[in-house]
């Protein structure tokens, strides 16, 4: 079982930036890819970028070159961090953004979400 809690959205000015955090934990060592999906009112969620244990990331064409994603790879502790900066925001509905995690155990996979972040952009 893993637990995501998301936090850092909020209000923000067109052109500024925002720094989204995630913390998973639970039974984090078995975490795969980690990744944030958004979602605007009416629309389905989509991919916004996600990060490979090793440390691969990749993004959605819209946010490339303004997002970056990472994450703390470090296991000795009880909880892991993916964290997502957010640079020249545009002005759009607001969005919840949902951090996700893949877990693999013995061959199985599973999605796990958090409860999601609102980001509101003002024009």
């Amino acid at each position: 079982q893993v637990r995501l809690v998301e936090s850092g959205g909020g209000l923000v000015e067109s052109g500024g930036s925002l720094n989204l955090s995630c913390a998973a934990s639970g039974t984090i060592s078995l975490i795969r890819t980690m990744g944030w999906y958004r979602q605007t009112p009416g629309k389905e969620r989509d991919l916004v970028a996600f990060i490979t244990p090793g440390g691969s990331a990749k993004y959605a064409d819209a946010v490339k070159g303004r997002f970056t994603i990472s994450r703390d790879s470090a296991r000795d502790s009880a909880r892991m961090t993916v964290a997502m900066q957010m640079a020249s925001l545009q002005p759009e509905a607001p969005a919840v953004y949902y951090c996700t995690a893949y877990v693999t155990n013995n061959g199985d996979g599973h999605g796990w979400w958090g409860q999601g972040t609102q980001v509101t952009v003002s024009s």
